[in-house]
């Protein structure tokens, strides 16, 4: 019983930053800090997630007795969380390179406030 609201808790966590990421999308001005927002908020989401689940086979590892997946399913959800872990930054520093190289400049504001940055000496290194 216990169990099953912590796993709702995570589940809800993970919903609010999912839900975080898209509206950040849609709400950010330009294409990097709309990867920025998106990246982080989905990352969360996908690490309360995953938790969730670790939690919730654990609960059905303890309550089913006889033949039990626990271990196999245990590996498979750590797989596949190190993997996106792992290729999801690498995906958006990817985009963001591309973005860069292609020529595609971040909001005015937004550039103004890095050049501001830069003249009092608090500038951003490449």
């Amino acid at each position: 019983m216990i169990l099953g609201i912590f796993v709702g808790i995570l589940l809800i966590l993970s919903l609010f930053f999912s839900c975080v990421g898209v509206i950040s999308m849609y709400r950010f001005p330009d294409f990097y800090t709309r990867l920025h927002g998106g990246a982080k908020c989905t990352a969360f989401g996908v690490i309360f997630a995953i938790f969730a689940l670790l939690l919730y086979s654990f609960a059905r590892f303890m309550a089913v007795e006889g033949e039990n997946h626990f271990p196999a399913f245990f590996i498979h959800v750590l797989i596949a969380g190190a993997v996106f872990l792992v290729s999801g930054p690498a995906g958006n520093h990817a985009l963001a390179r591309a973005a860069h190289r292609a020529g595609v400049l971040p909001e005015p504001a937004i550039a103004d406030a890095l050049e501001e940055m830069e003249k009092r000496g608090k500038g951003v290194t490449a």
